[in-house]
């Protein structure tokens, strides 16, 4: 508990506004030199709601989906009212296992735009996190784009220490989703929502426009900027079972 109570208030929180000038709240982000602050913004948001989320036993993601999990996707900060425009509803990081199921890829950049989401758009700030449970969920997320349709393919999460009262429907899902708003952790529905790969991201962090595809399968080592994350990941569920 001490390691998740460390990482969760040691975590920079992700800036509205930049250092300077930089807001990161609105899409695109303007000017175009604060495209690597708010991309890098992302990772350090991602640590502290990661780490909130594991810190928590009985309102967070059951272990055992972490540990079976290909893939995970998280949004952070969700601001009221800054993720409108546009359509676009959030911008985040998706890292996937290393080949042979230890450890976890550099991460790769992600949108999320439309749909019906399930959660309270009201609330000041909202995170979402997402978990690939399948080679067919893994294969889309590492997809350019796809949309989460009505077919089965993602289902909100279940809370708690464990998957003991997990229904069908998540049992059967490809993708699981869950929101978390001052604190508190839920499965939410994406029905209907479209997650792409953001290279434009993927150049502020990486410096050229590279394919989500490309970074999650390379097998390299994650860059100094992602080490945190991928520490986190390696720490919660080192190897997938």
């Amino acid at each position: 508990m001490r390691f998740w109570k460390a990482l969760l208030f040691g975590a920079a929180s992700f800036p509205l506004f930049g250092a300077d000038h930089c807001d990161c709240s609105h899409f695109p982000i303007k000017p175009k030199a604060c495209e690597t602050e708010c991309a890098r913004g992302r990772i350090d948001a991602a640590v502290k709601v990661l780490a909130g989320v594991l810190g928590s036993s009985d309102n967070g993601i059951p272990q055992d989906l972490l540990d079976k999990a290909h893939c995970i996707v998280i949004v952070p900060g969700l601001a009221k009212g800054a993720f409108i425009v546009g359509s676009e509803y959030g911008k985040g990081l998706v890292s996937c296992r290393n080949r042979g199921g230890s450890g976890w890829s550099a991460p790769a950049s992600v949108r999320i735009e439309g749909g019906a989401f399930g959660f309270q758009i009201g609330s000041s700030s909202t995170d979402m996190i997402m978990l690939a449970m399948s080679k067919r969920g893994e294969d889309r997320l590492l997809s350019r784009k796809f949309t989460l349709g009505a077919d089965g393919s993602v289902a909100a999460g279940p809370v708690g220490r464990t998957t003991a009262a997990q229904t069908d429907a998540q049992t059967n899902a490809g993708i699981l989703s869950w929101s978390r708003s001052r604190g508190m952790l839920a499965g939410v529905s994406l029905e209907g929502a479209s997650i792409r790969e953001d290279r434009d991201d993927n150049a502020a962090l990486y410096g050229t426009a590279r394919e989500n595809q490309e970074i999650l399968s390379s097998g390299e080592s994650a860059p100094n900027w992602a080490a945190p994350l991928i520490a986190l990941l390696n720490k919660a569920s080192p190897k997938e079972r």
